[in-house]
């Protein structure tokens, strides 16, 4: 758990919520039967919350009582070009890498990405629950959660949660990518 008091996380994880979910404190207050002056506090990091009444407020938002007190952590994953699991070809000279299996019901979108070095692409949160996927081809770039980019070389892999702020900024001139954006 983080260090902050409980009810910061809490405020913090009600926004965050609230947000994904595009709903409005009175929708949720009123989903929850409580009162939106109690959820506008709890939210500001003020009052004292009874468990009785962030339970209602998780079903109202259709999450788990522990995305409240202890939310989830923003899961990124990079492989370099020359790691991961390959399989090769005995009549040519091919080899595949998996870097990342579709999960069940997921769409992907697939796109050629070409990038020139300055300020780069900062993007706002997706639809919630979208996972980016990015291959750098070439170039250099920062790419990944806009408060931790990842230096990618040719080959990299990374992926991370396109439902929070992220960038793709290219460091050198000619820098490729392939993105794969997936939503549950």
């Amino acid at each position: 758990m983080d260090s902050k008091a409980p009810l910061d996380v809490i405020a913090g994880s009600l926004r965050r919520e609230r947000a994904r979910a595009g709903l409005s404190l009175s929708e949720v207050a009123k989903r929850a039967g409580v009162a939106k002056s109690t959820l506008s506090q709890l939210e500001s990091g003020t009052g004292n919350p009874s468990v009785e009444t962030l339970w209602a407020l998780c079903v109202a938002l259709e999450i788990q009582f522990a995305d409240l007190i202890d939310p989830p952590r923003p899961r990124v994953q990079v492989i370099r070009a020359d790691e991961g699991p390959a399989i090769y070809s005995e009549q040519a000279d091919y080899s595949a890498t998996l870097v990342a299996s579709c999960p069940p019901n997921a769409r992907r979108d697939i796109y050629r990405i070409a990038v020139a070095p300055g300020q780069g692409r900062e993007s706002s949160p997706h639809m919630p629950g979208t996972i980016e996927h990015v291959v750098l081809g070439t170039g250099r770039a920062l790419v990944g959660l806009s408060t931790e980019p990842v230096e990618l070389n040719p080959g990299d892999y990374i992926a991370y949660p396109g439902d929070l702020p992220h960038l793709f900024r290219a460091l050198e001139p000619g820098t490729t990518a392939v993105l794969i954006s997936e939503t549950s």
